[in-house]
């Protein structure tokens, strides 16, 4: 039988080997090519093109219209005027790096079929701006620079492409795409065209994002999967291509339970998380999973959408998903200029500082013995045991299930050491009148 201490010991040593020189992953070096991801656990979600200038979603107007919202003519229109002078990828990378961010995902090409990059096989592009310049050069450039893995999200689905659906007919007529078309398969061949473009002009990228919406088989996904693996080897294919990828994508929402194999969540419906067991898991059981979370209520810039999660809300979700093994990758909408609003920047800040005084806690972690608890969640590091409390109770703690013996419990914001006491059944830890932190506290606890 598995018990906790063995799936501590057994779980850390699988996921929290030292990221290796991307390049010896590239080659193909002894190394999980998960690693650096597992023990990333937090990055920058950058959803942004011309639709930024209108306050509206990303291609979803033109697909799912609204009464009296923008036409497709409009927004077919808005690439003339877009022309984001303010644009600074130090910036964003700097950003992320004060944020605590591991690695950055950004929108190549959403649904709208617009590309973010100097593709040779479309004029539907963003050197075909006023701006003028490859937007995805110069992000990768500077997160190369500064060593911040990069991934690319790449939309699947082309509303500008002529073999994905008729193109003289409305968005919002076939936006599903017609595979049963004789031009379809001028589709799979742009479509991996741009992929290799992505993969061969850029340099290391850590993963693909895909967002394939409905019926994701049909693009192949089999022949893409090989296509990656073969061009750059450490790159990570996300579950939305009809295929088994590495990772699952649940999507706005945090499963209420730990992701196992078998169990694949949409990324859409959080109804599907029910099927999950609240157990514990063995390491061969877990599925590796992320999150992905806008900060207000929009994925793309919208300057009518004021309804911002807080900090604390923001923190509390980062530690759920770690609790959980997951990653969160939290969205950032940049305004048409280039610039990340305010609002965004004061929460990745403080989310920043939190981790900077209890990144231990997430960074390299996996789920805890302690599941299903109110009030607190449980991290695992490297012979630690991480307690988030977020309903600080004084005078005590009182936690059932874990097994292994503990050695010493200190808070982590601080290094202040306190006293327990350990029996078969449960841990009491004294804790003081006033929480360390405001948002969520953390006890780590040394194991034998």
């Amino acid at each position: 039988m598995l018990t906790r201490r063995n799936f501590l010991q057994s779980t850390l040593a699988s996921c929290c080997l030292p990221a290796l020189d991307r390049l010896s992953r590239a080659e193909g070096v002894g190394c999980d090519r998960t690693a650096w991801y597992r023990q990333a656990k937090f990055g920058m979600f950058i959803h942004w093109g011309p639709y930024s200038q209108a306050s509206v979603e990303a291609s979803w107007p033109i697909m799912v219209p609204k009464p009296g919202g923008i036409t497709e003519a409009e927004y077919r229109a808005l690439p003339k005027t877009f022309n984001p002078t303010r644009f600074d990828p130090d910036a964003w990378v700097d950003l992320a790096r004060q944020a605590g961010q591991k690695y950055m995902v950004f929108t190549t090409k959403h649904h709208d079929g617009f590309c973010m990059f100097d593709s040779a096989y479309t004029d539907y592009k963003i050197t075909n701006t006023p701006y003028g310049k490859d937007i995805v050069a110069q992000l990768a450039h500077a997160c190369h620079q500064d060593e911040m893995p990069i991934g690319f999200y790449y939309s699947p689905p082309d509303m500008h492409h002529p073999g994905f659906r008729d193109t003289s007919k409305p968005a919002s007529e076939n936006w599903h795409g017609q595979p049963e078309r004789p031009e379809w398969s001028s589709y799979l061949a742009y479509m991996q065209q741009q992929l290799r473009e992505l993969l061969t002009h850029y340099g290391p990228v850590a993963l693909i994002w895909f967002d394939g919406l409905n019926n994701q088989e049909k693009y192949d996904g089999a022949h893409v999967l090989r296509m990656i693996a073969e061009l750059q080897p450490a790159t990570l294919v996300n579950d939305r291509l009809g295929v088994d990828g590495d990772y699952e994508t649940p999507e706005q929402f945090i499963p209420t339970a730990i992701p196992t194999k078998g169990v694949h969540l949409t990324g859409i419906d959080p109804s599907v998380s029910n099927k999950l067991k609240t157990t514990v898991p063995s390491p061969e059981d877990f599925r590796l999973w992320e999150t992905c979370m806008t900060i207000n209520d929009t994925w793309a810039y919208n300057k009518n959408d004021h309804h911002y999660k807080s900090a604390r809300t923001l923190i509390r979700a980062l530690v759920e998903v770690a609790s959980r093994g997951g990653n969160l990758l939290l969205n950032v909408g940049p305004q048409p200029d280039g610039q990340i609003q305010p609002e965004f920047q004061d929460r990745l800040k403080a989310i920043g500082a939190w981790l900077t005084l209890n990144g231990d806690s997430i960074y390299g972690t996996t789920y805890g013995p302690v599941q299903n608890v109110d009030g607190l969640r449980t991290t695992a590091g490297p012979k630690a045991i991480y307690v988030h409390i977020f309903n600080w109770t004084p005078p005590l703690c009182t936690l059932r299930g874990i097994d292994a013996r503990v050695l010493s419990a200190r808070l982590l914001a601080n290094g202040a050491p306190l006293t327990f006491r350990q029996t078969e059944r449960k841990l009491d830890i004294d804790i003081p009148q006033s929480a360390p932190d405001q948002d969520v506290s953390v006890i780590a606890l040394n194991l034998f």
